[in-house]
């Protein structure tokens, strides 16, 4: 057998070594954006939990305030 003859079994070998190629490349691609993904989730769900923290503190305040205009309504 001579090295240079490319027989269809070595060029259909050929196809499947790149097309493997390639999915093993596009597989670590939906890795990393998986992980980048998962990063940014991370950081919005922590910025949720401190908006939602300073939206209850907000709204404790206004309550306060409310009653306190209440307070002064009922004494004047």
């Amino acid at each position: 057998m001579s090295g240079s003859a490319s027989t269809p079994l070595d060029t259909e070998l050929d196809r499947l070594t790149r097309r493997v190629d390639e999915l093993l490349a596009a597989l670590e691609q939906l890795r990393d954006e998986n992980r980048a993904l998962k990063q940014r989730h991370e950081s919005l769900a922590g910025e949720r939990a401190t908006l939602l923290q300073k939206n209850e503190q907000v709204r404790a305040r206004v309550e306060a305030m409310i009653g306190r205009l209440k307070t002064l309504e009922h004494g004047a």
